[in-house]
């Protein structure tokens, strides 16, 4: 007779194990069908370039902010200074006054009004019209220097708060704009980082042929001459430092910024430019043709005029492009051209 037992069914720890081993293939399948795949060397190095130009535009919101923290010090210092001045010519009309005041006393009395004025609190009985009113003419001129020294330091000290208000809220954008820059370069770090330690040997490789290539390599100028002795001395200055490193905010002389590099090639020529990119795009003549530059003009690049360096001739710029990069020669075709100054 056949056997009709029921088959033996897996029992329930066994179902229970096989459904999870089942979901988690499921899971890692679709995670790794969902997966993006991992950026390309060549993607990561667009996207630090792109951080890298974008470090180079907050370096030049970081020099605007310093130079005008700069000028505003020297400004709060002069004011400063003149408070004290003024307070110490006070405080020799008040000794004057008490002078005299000491010296009519000994002679028969003194004036009530003065000795009013000489009180503790001599500064509320000077608003008083009154308490002028009744001291003699041989005082009053010299109540009046003092009343008017009182009016100009007040008018210092207020002026004074203002400047320090200002330098305060400079402070506040400097270290904003510094933090920036930071983040920056910190971030295009990171992106590298994520690349195989051969990667990232390749990129550096490649930048530093790329420097080599662009310091040794010099512009035919033929018989370009430079548009005046100004510029020529300001060119050859530049030319001297190629090779230097690139550092934000650096003004040389053994590294350099882009408008760093500029406005350090120019002193040399006994020419101060400003500091930013910006405001040098305002130091001399505006030329638009490519065609029409000479040898140590300014040539200024991108929309927000954030990038500048020396015309070389050619066709090539002489500047301190970006970080990881040093001062080289370079084809101006290379960056979005806006305009040339030519300075003096």
């Amino acid at each position: 007779m056949a056997s009709h037992r029921r088959a033996k069914q897996p029992g329930r720890t066994r179902v229970t194990v096989l459904t999870a081993t089942a979901a988690a293939a499921v899971a890692l399948t679709s995670q790794s069908a969902n997966a993006a795949p991992q950026p390309s060397k060549s993607e990561v190095k667009a996207k630090v370039d792109k951080l890298y130009e974008e470090a180079a535009q907050a370096t030049e919101k970081f020099n605007g902010a310093k130079e005008k923290q700069d000028q505003l010090q020297k400004q709060v210092d002069a004011v400063q200074d003149r408070v004290a001045r003024g307070q110490d010519e006070l405080n020799t009309l008040r000794n004057n006054l008490g002078t005299v005041a000491a010296a009519q006393y000994r002679s028969g009395g003194i004036d009530p009004a003065l000795q009013l004025f000489l009180s503790s609190d001599p500064d509320t009985y000077l608003d008083k019209a009154s308490a002028l009113d009744q001291i003699g003419s041989r005082h009053s001129d010299a109540i009046d220097a003092i009343q008017e020294k009182r009016r100009d330091l007040a008018q210092q000290r207020k002026e004074a708060q203002g400047k320090l208000a200002d330098l305060a809220e400079t402070r506040e954008q400097l270290g904003a704009k510094k933090r920036e820059v930071q983040g920056k370069l910190s971030a295009a770090q990171k992106l590298l980082n994520t690349l195989t330690a051969k990667e990232r040997a390749e990129i550096k490789q490649e930048e530093t042929r790329a420097n080599r290539a662009a310091t040794s390599a010099r512009p035919d100028l033929g018989k370009t001459l430079p548009g005046s002795s100004t510029a020529a001395a300001a060119f050859a200055a530049g030319q001297s430092k190629i090779g230097k490193p690139y550092l934000w905010g650096a003004t040389g002389p053994n590294s350099f910024d882009c408008s760093g590099f500029t406005s350090w090639a120019y002193k040399q020529a006994n020419v101060k430019l400003p500091r930013m990119s910006q405001d040098q795009a305002n130091a001399g003549t505006r030329i638009y043709k490519q065609s029409d530059l000479k040898p140590g003009d300014l040539v200024i690049f991108y929309g927000d005029l954030h990038h500048v360096g020396l015309y070389a001739g050619g066709g090539q710029v002489l500047h301190s492009p970006r970080s990881g990069a040093v001062v080289r020669y370079e084809s101006m075709n290379n960056m979005p051209f806006q305009f040339g100054v030519r300075v003096g």
